[in-house]
């Protein structure tokens, strides 16, 4: 009788040795990569006219976001609260970030803070950035001599 016997790459043995750390320890490779990325997340959009912001900061509520805009820079803060385990509770995994958080961006030209408007809805920031009017492009007619 014959018996095969298969031996493990070398590769086998890595992902199983990360396998049982994550079991271990939770899997801890997304939560840095996660923390690695700028946060919150944000797009944006950007004309002749405004631009537009929206970011996402799902769990956080609106009293708890800080926004402000000084010039071409706009800044948005705020803060996570942990939530609270039941009693002799603890954690199996834990990936949500908690505590506080800043993140600011160099707009492409300079807003006219009075007329900013920022509203959140369903985890979503959004804020509308008007051009200052000084700063918008002009059309200028070119006359004939």
């Amino acid at each position: 009788m014959f018996s095969i016997r298969s031996y493990p790459s070398l590769w086998n043995e890595f992902l199983r040795l990360q396998n049982e750390m994550e079991n271990f320890l939770g899997d801890t490779s997304k939560l840095v990569s996660r923390r690695a990325h700028q946060y919150p997340t944000i797009n944006v959009w950007a004309n002749t006219e405004s631009a537009m912001v929206t970011a996402e900061i799902p769990g956080i509520d609106k009293d708890d976001i800080e926004v402000n805009v000084i010039g071409d820079t706009l800044s948005i803060k705020g803060s996570r609260k942990p939530e609270e385990l039941p009693e002799n509770a603890k954690y199996h995994r834990q990936e949500i970030v908690y505590g506080d958080f800043q993140r600011t961006l160099q707009l492409p030209y300079t807003i006219d803070a009075k007329k900013v408007k920022a509203t959140f809805k369903h985890g979503i920031l959004t804020i509308t950035l008007p051009r200052l009017e000084a700063e918008k492009p002009k059309k200028i007619t070119v006359k004939g001599l």
